[in-house]
């Protein structure tokens, strides 16, 4: 062997040893050890050399990416042999659903391997890491890699937190307004009701932040945050419904008040009769200490009480003459009915106007 890269390293009758620096793929190939002697003994051996790959490289990154464009990722390396084998990942997760295509080489020894990843961009991708993985058996065990860092634009995504779940009358609310987007969006606007904030003096706006004091029922509608940046804008809405005053305060019951009214009817002999009412008024306990105004209980149950005492003694009075009605009995001159004309009988009757004083009438 003529070569300066080959050197002999032992040799003796028994063995006969040499080294090649700096391999290349020219020095594959079959090798021949002869021995010289009676008669001459060889031996043989296949030397195979790999091909290293070279660092791959990731072509197709276009910076930035707008949200919803498809992306082309190639990764590409040359001169290995055997051809190496291609792996992508994303943020430390394999990705599986890729291309893979392996060509020779003009040599026709090594190989040039590419694997293409496919995908659409997502704002999710934003700031991800895509990594491009070449193994082989001359790397022992350490794999060259090629990384990628997404840049993914996309438009603002708008959130509003409510700082009162329960707004009242007369309590305060901050709604805060949350926008993400890149590039990073432009200060907020806020709205009501599709127009500008009616009362600036209560409803004061810093940065995203929505203050608004000393809430009333006029607060009551829909808040819009809006967002924008480069790529465009979007919103969102909020209902906000002011609450009546919880009033914790137990509801009062006015218990009527309880009336007894006792009646005495007294009739005499001479057609004369007395009445008397007495009423007692009793006072709920449970009613309010210092209530003013008219008792209508009181005054109803007042009336209704007259009004029976009325009733009832005219049903007495009715009852007493109908059964006392007078009945007269008159002694008239005895014998009258002989007389022969109305002189002679008034003359002769025990009756007569002489002893008027004595005539009596009887009340049964």
């Amino acid at each position: 062997l003529r070569d300066n890269r080959i050197e002999l390293v032992r040799a003796s009758w028994h063995e006969l040893s040499i080294s090649v620096s700096d391999v290349s793929l020219s020095d594959e190939g079959q090798y021949t050890c002869s021995l010289f002697t009676m008669p001459v003994k060889t031996s043989k051996a296949f030397l195979t050399v790999l091909g290293v790959p070279e660092k791959p490289q990731i072509t197709g990154f276009t910076s930035p990416v707008m949200e919803g464009e498809r992306m082309q990722l190639t990764c590409k390396t040359s001169g290995s042999k055997p051809a190496a084998d291609i792996r992508w990942f994303k943020n430390d997760k394999e990705v599986k659903d890729v291309k893979y295509l392996k060509e020779e080489d003009a040599n026709r020894k090594t190989f040039t391997v590419s694997s293409t990843l496919d995908f659409l961009a997502d704002r999710n991708d934003d700031g991800a890491v895509v990594s491009c993985r070449v193994d082989h058996e001359s790397l022992n065990s350490t794999p060259q890699i090629a990384m990628q860092v997404l840049e993914i634009h996309y438009t603002p995504l708008v959130k509003i937190i409510s700082s009162n779940s329960w707004p009242e009358e007369g309590q305060s609310i901050i709604l805060t307004c949350e926008s993400k987007g890149k590039p990073v969006p432009e200060p907020v606007l806020w709205t009501k009701d599709g127009g500008e904030l009616p009362d600036p003096e209560r409803m004061v706006v810093n940065g995203r932040v929505l203050s608004i004091s000393f809430l009333n029922k006029t607060d009551n509608g829909t808040y819009r945050c809006e967002a924008k940046n480069p790529i465009g804008r979007n919103s969102t809405e909020y209902v906000l419904i002011v609450h009546d005053v919880f009033n914790t305060l137990l509801p009062t019951t006015v218990i009527p008040s309880l009336t007894t009214a006792t009646v005495t009817t007294t009739v005499a002999l001479t057609t004369s009769t007395t009445t008397s009412a007495t009423a007692i008024n009793t006072r709920d306990p449970n009613a309010l200490a210092g209530q003013t105004g008219p008792d209508h209980a009181l005054i109803g149950g007042i009336v209704a009480v007259v009004v029976f005492v009325t009733l009832c003694s005219i049903i007495l009075l009715g009852r007493y003459l109908a059964r006392h009605k007078g009945t007269y009995l008159t002694n008239e001159a005895k014998g009258a009915e002989d007389a022969p004309d109305a002189d002679t009988a008034i003359i002769n009757a025990e009756g007569s106007q002489v002893n008027a004083e004595e005539k009596k009438e009887y009340f049964i």
